[in-house]
């Protein structure tokens, strides 16, 4: 049987793709400005937000690799440090390395700010080009009184010659930074990354796919099932790691393509939201209607008709004795299941009745939790 993968580790989030799926147009943009002032030997600073999986990473180091390019017979190429402060996160630590980057390894105790500074301006000035430092994670460090930004934007009045900064947090950090920082960015400098829609989570995921798994492997409609669970959030490192979980899952099995149940095992280890307790919670109304769309739910379907969930519903009501609720109280109970995260909802369209789907664990883990249960418990009113 033919692999499920082609390139695993394009699923990867720490992969670099070659394009920026959804950010194309604020990375021109960004790219464009950078490139002028290195070509007139001026330094320029961004700040750049966003929220957790919104690619604030990944647009930081493609950037650097585009400036590493000579744009045109007058470009000059920039040279990029790329330091998380996370792990660096005092102005000493950050200094450590950038000295590395330019060659000079100096031991972490024993030497001054003030001498690191001198020591870094040696090592500049043995390799003069126009340079991009990347500060990712940058609020643990601008928190702590940092004196490092404020030196790398006024690079060439202190001898480090032409520095550019790009400042990557998940919120606006310049307030923590002192008023001559600051003024560096100026009010249009800062870049606030939006959340990805769905629609630009299901272009990341297409792109993705068609990098690291064989064509025919997947159902397209997977592709929508993954990126509805990671819309609420915006986030397309879950996205990913989503569908690189269900990929290797359905390889360990052996299975011919990705389904949505594969999905939905890993929706449940990653983030599990339906617990025995929340379905303890629910009324028996809304326990048949799950045990009915959870018997719809076959297959490659991630989404199924709400008018064939009702009507097995019905059927399902009759099978354990039960009055089936008029249609008005079943839609409230699926608006109900709507509310609490277990179902999802696709409201109809032109040419497509609504439809329903359930996306939490798989739906056969389901089906045998609500036939072993749903049989010992007492009628109640809804």
């Amino acid at each position: 049987m033919a692999s499920i993968f082609t390139a695993e580790e394009t699923l990867d989030p720490a992969y670099l793709p070659p394009r920026l799926v959804g950010r194309e147009k604020e990375f021109r943009q960004v790219l464009d400005r950078y490139r002028s002032a290195a070509s007139k030997g001026l330094p320029h600073h961004l700040l750049l937000t966003g929220g957790i999986g919104s690619g604030k990473t990944a647009f930081g180091r493609r950037l650097a690799q585009e400036l590493a390019r000579p744009d045109g017979p007058r470009g000059r190429p920039v040279v990029s440090h790329y330091i998380n402060c996370w792990r660096r996160s005092t102005d000493r630590l950050v200094l450590l390395e950038l000295l590395r980057s330019v060659g000079v390894y100096l031991p972490d105790k024993g030497y001054g700010v003030p001498e690191m500074i001198d020591i870094l301006e040696q090592g500049l000035r043995k390799a003069p080009a126009p340079r991009l430092v990347i500060l990712d994670e940058v609020g643990t460090l601008v928190r702590q009184e940092t004196k490092i930004v404020y030196l790398l934007t006024r690079s060439g009045e202190v001898g480090l010659g032409s520095i550019s900064l790009l400042l990557i947090a998940p919120e606006d950090v310049l307030a923590f930074l002192d008023a001559a920082s600051r003024s560096s960015f100026g009010v249009s400098r800062h870049l606030a990354l939006p959340r990805y829609a769905k629609e630009d989570l299901r272009g990341i995921l297409a792109y993705r796919a068609g990098l690291a798994l064989r064509s025919g492997s997947y159902p397209d409609e997977l592709l929508d099932q993954i990126s509805a669970l990671a819309a609420p959030t915006g986030d397309a490192r879950f996205a990913l790691e989503l569908l690189q979980g269900a990929a290797r899952a359905a390889e360990e099995g052996s299975a011919p393509e990705i389904s949505p149940e594969h999905v939905r095992a890993m929706q449940g280890t990653l983030r599990p939201s339906l617990s025995e307790e929340k379905l303890e919670g629910l009324d028996d109304t809304q326990l048949l209607v799950l045990l009915a769309l959870s018997r719809t739910l076959r297959g490659p379907r991630t989404r199924t008709p709400t008018g064939t969930v009702r009507l097995a519903y019905s059927a399902v009501a009759e099978e354990y004795g039960r009055e089936p609720v008029s249609r008005v109280t079943f839609w409230r109970t699926v608006r109900g299941l709507e509310q609490e995260g277990i179902v999802q909802v696709d409201p109809a369209r032109p040419g497509r009745p609504g439809r329903l789907g359930m996306d939490e664990l798989p739906v056969a883990v389901l089906r045998r939790r609500l036939e072993d249960r749903f049989p010992s418990r007492p009628s109640r009113k809804t």
